[in-house]
Order: structure tokens, then C-alpha cells, then sequence
């Protein structure tokens, strides 16, 4: 059973979705750079996490196939944290994967 749908309206990139939407022009910027915060704010989380994988790997010589065993993950997941492809990965994976490696992840949570 095939459904077959039809968008109205595509916002272009660089556009605002929340203009779009119908909000007023000043709410619609102000929810664009909230959104653009939080996004902005959950890839530095994964870059640092990537990189404490990475660096584990270095400091122990691992080759990408040790790492992915000893990590549960497969061969080219391992080059993706090398690599920090952070879109390919959820913040929980990582921190998953730091575990099996013996690091322990502390979170804070402040208020603005």
C-alpha cells in the first residue's frame, strides 16, 4: 500500500520554518536563534565526547577493529568518531560507548 503525499510549502534553507508556521516575525526570529542555540549546543556535546573516544583510542594504539570490539560498535562507527561525524551519532551512543571504554560521563546543568 503506497501513500502518496504532497507538501504545500518548503522552507528554503537559511529560511525561517517558524515564520512559516505563522508566527509573528519577532517570535519567529526569537524561537530560529533558541533552536539554532540548542542545536549549536548538542553538537559541541557530541564534538567533546568524539574526542575523548578518540583520543582514548590514540593513547592506547588501538587499531579501528580493537576499538570497535572492545566498543560494541562495528569497524566504520569507530571511524566515524575518529572522523567526528557527529550526525551520525545520539549524544546516549557516545556516552555508551565512553562507559565500555572505562570513562565515566558527568553531566551539570546550570541555569542561564
Amino acid at each position: 500500500m503506497s501513500i502518496e503525499t504532497k507538501s504545500m510549502h518548503m522552507t528554503p534553507v537559511g529560511g525561517n520554518v517558524f515564520a512559516d508556521l505563522g508566527f509573528e516575525p519577532e517570535e519567529a526570529a526569537t524561537l530560529k536563534a533558541r533552536s539554532q542555540e540548542i542545536i549549536s549546543e548538542k553538537l559541541a556535546i557530541k564534538d567533546l565526547l568524539m574526542a575523548e573516544l578518540a583520543e582514548w583510542i590514540e593513547a592506547k594504539a588501538l587499531k579501528q577493529a580493537e576499538a570497535a570490539e572492545i566498543l560494541c560498535v562495528t569497524r566504520p562507527r569507530v571511524s566515524d568518531v575518529i572522523n567526528r561525524k557527529a550526525i551520525k551519532f545520539t549524544i546516549d551512543a557516545l556516552v555508551d560507548m565512553l562507559a565500555r571504554a572505562g570513562k565515566q560521563v558527568h553531566l551539570s546543568v546550570g541555569s542561564r
